[in-house]
């Protein structure tokens, strides 16, 4: 890839562009963040890996999340993985939605409070997509990525365990919207959605460490 800077539309100033550290040239027209996320994406897959990392200006970018702020910037660095690796690529894209979805939680908390039963219904159906994306992220890890320690539950058996809680947990909180009084419905967010989004983060980094120990030892898992 050879080197090459661009004019910042606002500014004027030189942005600098790399992938797994080194320099990217952009066609003319790639102005937007949109179109160079676009551009690195194609590169990496190019080289048959995927695109794993964004920052701009030193801040991550939520690679999970649509990418809105178009504000101005200096520079874009991103990362990329081996497909091999594609299970640390989930479990991050994981935790990142695990994330967000407790972000959402936490302002849902507040509209509730605030608003009529029937807008508050709206909110926590809005919510529930927000809440199984991690659940489906998880579920297309390979059940061998993970070898069980020893008197310790499998990956493929904790999967099925979250999948059987979020739903349970989704059942839960649609019996306190039927109650006119915003209260139970609330409740419900605080004592069972985020505990049980708090339990995902931190098994997710668990799971993260424990597959990130075995790529540095050499220790590969076949997908299957």
């Amino acid at each position: 890839m050879r080197n090459h800077s661009f004019d910042a539309p606002e500014t004027g100033d030189e942005v600098e562009i790399t992938l797994d550290g080194l320099p990217v040239g952009l066609p003319s027209g790639y102005r937007s963040l949109n179109a160079i996320r676009c551009l690195l994406e194609t590169l990496a897959l190019e080289r048959q890996r995927i695109l794993c990392s964004l920052n701009v200006d030193g801040e991550p970018v939520n690679l999970a999340l649509p990418w809105l702020n178009q504000r101005i910037y200096n520079r874009v660095e991103a990362g990329t993985v081996a497909l091999e690796e594609t299970p640390l690529l989930l479990l991050k894209k994981a935790y990142q939605q695990t994330e967000h979805a407790r972000e959402c939680v936490e302002t849902a908390l507040t509209l509730v409070l605030i608003n009529n039963s029937r807008v508050a219904r709206e909110v926590w159906w809005n919510l529930v997509s927000v809440l199984k994306e991690p659940v489906i992220t998880l579920s297309l890890l390979p059940e061998n990525i993970c070898q069980p320690f020893e008197h310790r539950t499998s990956l493929a058996q904790l999967r099925k365990w979250q999948l059987e809680q979020i739903a349970a947990i989704i059942r839960d909180v649609d019996e306190a919207c039927q109650s006119e009084d915003t209260i139970p419905l609330s409740n419900a967010l605080e004592n069972r959605v985020l505990p049980w989004l708090q339990s995902l983060s931190e098994l997710i980094c668990l799971w993260h460490e424990t597959v990130l120990a075995g790529s540095r030892l050499g220790i590969s898992h076949a997908v299957s």
